[in-house]
């Protein structure tokens, strides 16, 4: 079932606060280890999740406008905005932010796509295990074969594809039999490099 706007924002104000929980322990190196963003460390996604939470619909239009409708300009003057000399300074910004409920004028799902494709970008490549509610991974996931590449979406990668949910038997599109956990399907689609079982 499709969560209430309502919903969306509780479980992102969840998991912003768990994600910051879980770096409290981070030290040194470990903040520039790759995320599975490409071209981002671990810090940097922090800093972007504290920006996102940050922008609202004007701030949004202002910054694609000084970005020259650049969306990954954007992006990373975001990150170069609210990356603190300690990283520490930026988890704690994350908790500062955390219960905010601006966006940009997009549906609501995409912050659910962010707190659950970020969580993982970076707790992936720690070591960290992540848990989501299995709702939102599955709002999270029909909206991202739905939404172009362009948008920050993963149509075009799903093109082709019936992607099977193992755990609901959640179906989205049509064609190649690819089943794993929704979650990994969520990331796939992202353009993150997950490894899944081949179709049978």
């Amino acid at each position: 079932m499709r969560k209430s706007t309502a919903a969306v924002w509780e479980t992102v104000h969840a998991e912003r606060r768990r994600l910051a929980a879980d770096l409290s322990p981070l030290q040194g190196e470990h903040w520039e280890v790759p995320s599975l963003c490409p071209e981002w460390s671990v810090h940097d996604v922090l800093a972007h999740l504290v920006d996102t939470a940050l922008t609202g619909r004007a701030g949004f239009v202002r910054g694609m406008l000084g970005s020259r409708l650049d969306f990954d300009c954007l992006n990373q003057r975001g990150v170069v905005r609210q990356k603190r000399q300690d990283p520490q300074d930026t988890v704690q910004a994350l908790r500062d932010v955390a219960e905010l409920t601006r966006t940009p004028p997009s549906n609501p799902a995409t912050r659910l796509v962010e707190a659950i494709v970020h969580g993982e970008d970076i707790r992936r490549p720690l070591g960290l295990a992540g848990s989501y509610p299995e709702a939102a991974v599955i709002q999270a996931l029909g909206y991202q074969v739905r939404t172009p590449v362009a948008f920050g979406g993963g149509r075009e990668r799903a093109a082709g594809l019936l992607l099977v949910d193992r755990r609901t038997g959640t179906t989205w599109g049509a064609g190649t039999r690819i089943e794993a956990d929704a979650l990994d399907l969520l990331l796939t689609v992202s353009g993150r490099p997950v490894e899944l079982d081949p179709p049978a």
